[in-house]
């Protein structure tokens, strides 16, 4: 694969992971909003393994 294409990957990659980052964060808001314990357990696990 050339420099070029890995970069592109590469750029992508980090945009995916931020984008899942981002809709979990807004998840995790609205489930402490509503006091979801479970969900927010939930989901603080599945932010960690993005970080």
């Amino acid at each position: 694969m050339n420099r070029n294409k890995q970069q592109r990957l590469q750029k992508a990659v980090e945009a995916h992971r931020a984008n899942i980052q981002k809709s979990l964060q807004h998840r995790l808001e609205v489930a402490r909003a509503r006091g979801d314990e479970n969900l927010i357990r939930q989901l603080e696990a599945e932010f960690n393994h993005y970080n």
